[in-house]
């Protein structure tokens, strides 16, 4: 089943355009979501907008933009409106920089898309942009308009496609010396080694499975458990057991010897 497209318009860098078609590169619609019911009933709730003055329910077509002017004072704008100042990073994705692929920070980075030609006829036109990007290791820079609101996003050769990623405002981005200042900023060269062999040997392949939900697995075969019963099953409410934790403080050289040994038994002893 082909993917669905989140996005078609144009990739463009100087006289050269191609269609593309742009996807988002994550989804959230395997996880377990749940409706809000009435408990007493067994209904859905349903949310609605109504007025704030007279209290009755507003139709779709009557829902507008507004921008607070003063108090209860607003000025309305209406999807025409905002379709009539829409820029040209709507549709096109002008590159207009390209800067070296490991000088973006990764707290910028947002969000994955997946970018592709859209027809046959582009395809050439958008593999000489991957590959010169490739072929230099930088990253194209461009503007998009991503939920009305115009994105800074950088595209990264992947494979036979490209990456598109949304970036985050400047503004929103913390600086880290802020929260890093008062780390020590020399490790004690006797305990380096020690991790250096705990690193070896916990080293292994990355796979997604090292990114698994158990919360996920366990909602479902709680639902599937549920599914079965003939009738709901009232369950008594437990009560959580607070265990209390003791802070000891301990020689962080001895607990990393222990960890190496305990790890090595572990493997002579499998």
């Amino acid at each position: 089943m082909a993917p669905r497209h989140y996005w078609k318009g144009y990739l463009k860098l100087s006289l050269v355009t191609c269609p593309v078609a742009m996807t988002p590169a994550t989804s959230e619609s395997e996880k377990v979501r749940f409706h809000t019911l009435n408990k007493d009933t067994g209904n859905r709730v349903v949310s609605q907008y109504v007025d704030s003055v007279t209290g009755k329910p507003v139709k779709d077509e009557n829902e507008a933009k507004g921008y607070a002017r003063g108090e209860n004072d607003y000025v309305i704008l209406t999807d025409d409106d905002l379709d009539r100042v829409a820029l040209d990073t709507v549709k096109t994705i002008d590159i207009e920089k390209f800067v070296p692929a490991h000088t973006i920070e990764w707290v910028y980075l947002e969000k994955p898309h997946y970018l592709m030609p859209d027809d046959a006829v582009g395809n050439e036109a958008f593999a000489v942009i991957r590959d010169a990007m490739k072929a230099d290791k930088v990253v194209g820079v461009s503007k998009l308009v991503m939920g009305r609101r115009e994105r800074a996003v950088i595209l990264e050769p992947r494979g036979d496609g490209i990456v598109l990623w949304s970036l985050r405002f400047g503004d929103e981005v913390r600086p880290e010396e802020s929260y890093f200042e008062d780390i020590a900023a020399k490790a004690d060269p006797d305990l380096v080694p020690l991790v250096q062999k705990l690193i070896k040997q916990k080293s292994a392949h990355w796979s997604p499975d090292m990114a698994s939900d158990p919360i996920q697995t366990s909602l479902l075969k709680l639902i599937e458990t549920k599914k079965k019963a003939l009738k709901p099953r009232k369950t008594a409410k437990g009560k959580t057991a607070e265990t209390a934790v003791k802070s000891n403080v301990v020689n962080i050289m001895d607990a990393l010897r222990k960890s190496v040994e305990a790890d090595l038994k572990g493997r002579k002893g499998g």
